[in-house]
């Protein structure tokens, strides 16, 4: 099923943040943030155990209690399974996202993308969320960035494990959609050359910005338009640097990074637009791109996103962009 056809919007919200990302934020301020983005409209949010060890399932849950589940769509993910036991977060192996959520729940994250581990990690979701049901279910990060060279072997599990799970669950109308949720591209193009199971959508994080996206556009946006598997795109202020914030790919931006970002900044100035604007419709120009989903922590950056989304960027803008070479030529960009 196309997702496209039954999200509320192109804008949803990534709960990240909620599970204490980067920082440790107030209960009430993660209520707070949610219920701005209820307040502005957005009725799809997503989440997953590996956030906060389960902390952002449990803030998402408890903010969405009292709302109708028949008003909103809800994803998580599988591949990490939270235990009772606890471990000190910052010593997690988390490849190169060294250090994420440390300040989390001390639970113990156990990566199992198994069939049974599947199951398992959907109940706890379910319980954590405070609902009966998923709308669509992510294999979470079984790519190169937490794997490393080991990434074909978590895939591998994956693909007689999870994907097959899921893809039951899709058949028998337990879920509606399933795909993967990853940083990176390769996963997902070797996911299209499959011949048993078939993903609805994929969540691809990072990997679709203004600053990261000429990979994304060779080869996997074009075969997933072909087979009619939608994308969302989360992060589209690559982890917050294209929005005011200090980190790229989940860790400090480095120099070169920072000096573009200023370049495209400059631009959006000269043209009186904000470089969110910029960032959130150049991602959700691509035809194959259904929604975007960008975290917050604060509700002010809820009403920004929605404004963002409405600003009129004028198509000198992206004229400037191309003519600098900050973005692709072939890229899709935003049309008045």
């Amino acid at each position: 099923m196309s997702i496209a056809s039954f999200l509320p919007g192109r804008l949803g919200f990534g709960t990240a943040p909620l599970g204490n990302m980067f920082r440790a934020i107030p209960d009430q301020e993660a209520a707070a943030t949610v219920e701005a983005a209820w307040d502005n409209g957005i009725r799809y949010f997503d989440t997953a155990p590996f956030y906060g060890a389960g902390l952002s399932e449990i803030r998402l849950g408890e903010a969405l209690a009292g709302r109708p589940r028949a008003e909103y769509v809800l994803s998580t993910k599988v591949g990490r399974v939270i235990l009772d036991e606890t471990e000190d977060p910052s010593t997690r192996d988390l490849g190169e996202k060294g250090g994420l959520f440390e300040h989390g729940r001390p639970n113990k994250i156990v990566n199992d993308y198994s069939a049974d581990a599947t199951l398992r990690s959907i109940e706890d979701s379910l319980e954590r969320l405070r609902t009966d049901r998923l709308d669509i279910v992510w294999v979470h990060d079984v790519a190169q960035d937490f794997y490393g060279d080991q990434w074909l072997a978590a895939y591998e599990t994956a693909r007689t494990g999870a994907f097959r799970v899921l893809q039951k669950l899709r058949d028998e109308g337990v879920i509606k959609a399933w795909g993967l949720g990853v940083n990176r591209v390769e996963p997902l193009e070797l996911t299209l050359d499959l011949d048993e199971s078939k993903p609805d959508a994929f969540l691809l994080a990072g990997r679709y910005t203004l600053l990261d996206h000429e990979r994304a556009l060779q080869r996997l946006l074009p075969a997933a338009r072909e087979q009619n598997v939608d994308i969302v795109v989360g992060g589209p202020y690559s982890s917050g640097v294209l929005a005011g914030g200090r980190h790229f790919e989940y860790q400090k931006a480095p120099a070169s990074i920072i000096a573009k970002v200023e370049r495209i900044k400059a631009l959006a100035s000269r043209h009186g637009l904000s470089i969110k604007a910029a960032a959130l419709q150049f991602s959700l120009a691509h035809p194959a791109i259904a929604a975007a989903v960008p975290g917050a922590t604060r509700p002010s950056r809820i009403t920004e996103d929605v404004a963002a989304l409405d600003e009129t960027v004028p198509a000198a803008f992206w004229t400037a962009l191309r003519t600098q070479g900050l973005i692709a030529k072939d890229a899709p960009v935003p049309t008045a």
